[in-house]
């Protein structure tokens, strides 16, 4: 792999390792460009304290300390330092000014809740919920169409249970505004080791009919798993088994 972008560090307090240990894999498995792109952190406003993202007071610590890192390794590897977010339009405003005078090169869309954390279930959960599924759709496209995210992370994260028609016609709604704006449908590595519910079959159907392209992302959560070409190859090959075409780099951020 060339790139990926999709990468954590243990500041999500679902990720394990030091961040060196990250660039060296990443240089071990000759990859040339790796993006950071921890859970991004929120302001909450009422005391709720999240277990699964980076909290405020780590930012500094996380900009710094990979800031180091790309002057360090500048030779041996292209080095961005991002986020990974879910759209949240009542969170939004609050973020925007705590990330305001960070150095943020790029963010992510990971649509993991419809609403603020404390209020809403996991995406991936089981549901038979069409009210669940079209407003995870509504804010998957909503968040792509403010321009704040370079790509749709594991967009097949949903793990709809009910009517075959409702999913295949959401999907197609994602599907449809990544084909028309040039923008890529992740296949998840992280899924695809685990045997999660994604990469789905019937999203990658749905995208390959469409004709959208696809990024491999490792969602690398310890660093050696950047190191697992085997992976990235099986990844690849999803995506020729669906018809869709890998594009290695994100447009516009190189």
């Amino acid at each position: 792999m060339f790139a990926n972008y999709h990468t954590h560090t243990f500041r999500c307090h679902h990720a394990a390792g030091e961040d060196r240990e990250y660039i060296e894999a990443a240089i071990n498995a000759g990859i040339k460009v790796l993006g950071m792109a921890d859970h991004c952190p929120w302001i909450f406003g009422n005391g709720y304290v999240s277990q699964i993202r980076m909290s405020p007071a780590e930012t500094d610590g996380y900009f710094q300390s990979f800031t180091d890192l790309k002057n360090e390794y500048a030779a041996d590897i292209k080095l961005y330092i991002g986020f990974e977010a879910e759209y949240i339009p009542e969170l939004m405003e609050a973020q925007d000014r705590f990330l305001a005078d960070y150095p943020v090169d790029y963010m992510i869309l990971g649509q993991h809740s419809v609403a603020p954390e404390y209020a809403s279930p996991y995406t991936g959960d089981l549901t038979g919920d069409t009210a669940f599924l079209e407003r995870y759709t509504d804010l998957v496209i909503e968040g792509m169409e403010s321009g704040r995210y370079r790509y749709l992370a594991h967009p097949d994260v949903i793990n709809f249970t009910g009517s075959t028609d409702e999913y295949d016609r959401h999907m197609t709604r994602i599907c449809e505004w990544l084909k028309e704006n040039d923008s890529p449908v992740e296949i998840n590595l992280l899924g695809l080791a685990g045997n999660r519910n994604y990469p789905s079959p019937r999203f990658l159907s749905i995208a390959g009919k469409l004709g959208c392209k696809a990024i491999i992302g490792y969602d690398a959560h310890i660093p050696h798993s950047l190191e697992d070409t085997a992976l990235a190859e099986r990844g690849i090959k999803l995506a020729e088994k669906y018809g869709l075409s890998v594009i290695d780099r994100i447009p516009g951020l190189e």
